[in-house]
C-alpha cells in the first residue's frame, strides 16, 4: 500500500496552496461578513484548471485523478469553506454527471464551458418537503408539443443565485415513485426560471444558497440527461462523488481550525507558561490531530475507490461522515483553546466553527450516511 504522493499530486496540491494563501483567504472574512460571492475568485479557479478538475482534457477539463480533487479541495477550504463548495458543486455535482450521462451533444454544449470555468453549475434535487426523502419530488415534467414543461420549486441550491446551467429533476410520473424521475439542463436565461430568495445562513456565508422557482420552463429533448427511469440513479450516483468533496471540504476546515489552535497555544501564556505546557491542552491536540488524520486517511481511501471505477457508496459515505463530525469536533476544541478569542471575529475560528457545521448536512446528513453505510454491511 502506496502512501506517498506522486508528483503530480504534490504539484496539484502545492499550486492550490500558493493560490489559496495569495488570493482566497484575504478575502474570506470579508465575504464572509458581507456574505458577498467571490466572483473574482471563481473565475480565477476556471483559469487554473480547478472547477472541472477530473473532466477529460476534450472537453476542457484537467484530466486530473480524484485525490488530486481531493487535495486542491482541502487547500482551498482551508482558506475559505465558501469557495470551496462552490468548486466542489461545479466539479462534482454538475460536472460529473454531464461526463458520465450526457450525449456527446450535450457535452460539447455543457460541459465543456463548465468545466472550463467559463459557466458556473447548480444541482437541484432538493426541495421543500424532499430533503433527506430526496425521491419524494414535487417538482414536475410533462410532456408537451415535443418538449417537456418543468414546474416546481427547488430549495438549498448551492450556487443557485449565480450559476448558468442547471442539474434539475422533476417527477415525469408519480405512479413510478422514484422510476418515474427525470433529470433536466436547464438554463437561468429560460423563461419561467426565477430566484425567488437566498438564503441568510450560519455559516458558508459567501457561497450562495438559493430557493428556486420553475414556472412552465419549456425544455427539448435535448435537454434531457440520461435515459427514461434514470433520474433518481443520476441523481444518487453524483451524491457518492458529492460526499468526497464534502468531505475534502472538511478536511480543509478542519487542518486551519487545527494549525491555529495549536501555534496559538505554543504562543498563549497563562500562569507562566505556553498553555500548550499544560497537559489539558496536549490532550485536546492530540484528539484533534487523531481525527483530522482517520478523517484525511478515510478520505483519501474513497478518492481511490472512485477512481477503480466500481460502486464507492460506502467509502465515500465513511468519508463524509468521519469528516465531518471531525470538523464539528476539531473547530469546538479550537475555540475552547482560544478561549474568550475564540469566540471573537477578530480571530478566523469562529468562522470555522460555523462553516464546519453545514458538512454535517448538505448531500446528505449524518444520519443518511449512517443508514447508507449500515445498508452496505448488513449486505457483507
Amino acid at each position: 500500500m502506496q502512501f506517498e504522493l506522486t508528483e503530480q499530486q504534490r504539484m496539484i496540491r502545492d499550486m492550490a496552496r500558493d493560490f489559496a494563501a495569495k488570493e482566497v483567504a484575504p478575502q474570506a472574512a470579508e465575504n464572509d461578513r458581507l456574505e458577498r460571492f467571490p466572483a473574482d475568485i471563481v473565475k480565477r479557479l476556471g483559469e487554473l484548471g480547478f472547477m472541472g478538475m477530473n473532466v477529460p482534457e476534450q472537453y476542457g477539463g484537467a484530466g486530473l485523478d480524484s485525490l488530486c480533487y481531493v487535495l486542491a479541495m482541502e487547500e482551498i477550504s482551508k482558506a475559505c469553506a465558501s469557495v470551496g463548495v462552490i468548486m466542489s458543486v461545479n466539479n462534482s455535482l454538475v460536472c460529473w454527471p454531464l461526463e458520465v450521462y450526457a450525449t456527446e451533444e450535450q457535452k460539447k454544449t455543457w460541459l465543456t464551458p463548465l468545466a472550463k470555468g467559463e459557466l458556473l453549475g447548480a444541482y437541484c434535487l432538493s426541495e421543500p418537503n424532499a430533503g433527506t426523502d430526496a425521491a419524494n419530488q414535487q417538482t414536475t415534467a410533462r410532456q408537451e408539443d415535443g418538449h417537456w414543461v418543468i414546474n416546481g420549486m427547488k430549495n438549498f441550491i448551492t450556487n443557485g443565485a449565480h450559476a448558468d446551467v442547471l442539474i434539475v429533476f422533476a417527477q415525469t410520473n408519480p405512479e413510478l415513485k422514484h422510476k418515474g424521475i427525470r433529470a433536466f439542463i436547464v438554463e437561468k436565461t429560460d423563461p419561467g426560471f426565477s430566484v425567488i430568495h437566498k438564503e441568510e445562513k450560519m455559516g458558508i456565508r459567501s457561497s450562495d444558497t438559493a430557493q428556486l422557482a420553475l414556472d412552465n420552463i419549456k425544455v427539448g429533448p435535448e435537454r434531457v440527461l440520461g435515459e427514461e427511469g434514470t433520474g433518481f440513479k443520476i441523481a444518487m450516483s453524483t451524491l457518492d462523488g458529492g460526499r468526497i468533496g464534502i468531505a475534502a471540504q472538511a478536511l480543509g476546515i478542519s487542518a486551519a481550525a487545527y494549525e491555529a489552535a495549536r501555534e496559538y497555544a505554543k504562543q498563549r501564556e497563562q500562569f507562566g507558561r505556553p498553555i500548550a505546557k499544560f497537559q489539558a491542552i496536549q490532550w485536546k491536540i492530540a484528539d484533534m490531530a487523531l481525527r483530522l488524520e482517520a478523517a484525511r486517511l478515510l478520505t483519501y481511501k474513497a478518492a481511490w475507490a472512485k477512481e477503480q471505477g466500481g460502486r464507492y457508496s460506502e467509502e465515500a459515505a465513511m468519508a463524509k461522515l468521519a469528516a465531518s463530525e471531525a470538523s464539528h469536533f476539531i473547530t469546538n476544541e479550537a475555540v475552547q483553546i482560544f478561549g474568550g478569542n475564540g469566540y471573537s471575529k477578530e480571530y478566523p475560528i469562529e468562522r470555522h466553527f460555523r462553516d464546519a457545521k453545514i458538512t454535517e448536512i448538505y448531500e446528505g446528513t449524518s444520519e443518511a450516511q449512517r443508514l447508507v453505510i449500515s445498508s452496505m454491511e448488513f449486505r457483507k
